[in-house]
């Protein structure tokens, strides 16, 4: 079972103590990434790979594909750095 944390102060030392968990991409051999995101009944799957920035979905390119601004500023903020 957990242990009992009585004060504010345990608690914060208990939450500072865990380390964050490193992960280092996977990578295939010509340097893409592959994920896959589920919602629903839903699929959807991305290779990410080094070049210009260039998005291509389904063929077509981002602007192409949504024409919206806001849906444009939502894809490119999957790929914003902090």
């Amino acid at each position: 079972m957990v242990d009992d944390i009585h004060t504010l102060d345990a608690l914060q030392d208990a939450v500072t103590e865990a380390a964050p968990i490193v992960r280092e991409p996977k990578r295939d051999a010509l340097g893409r990434s592959y994920a896959t995101g589920k919602r629903k009944n839903a699929i959807a799957r991305v290779w990410v790979k080094p070049g210009k920035g260039k998005v291509v979905v389904n063929g077509k390119e981002m602007k192409a594909y949504f024409a919206r601004p806001v849906l444009q500023m939502l894809i490119g903020q999957a790929f914003t750095v902090a």
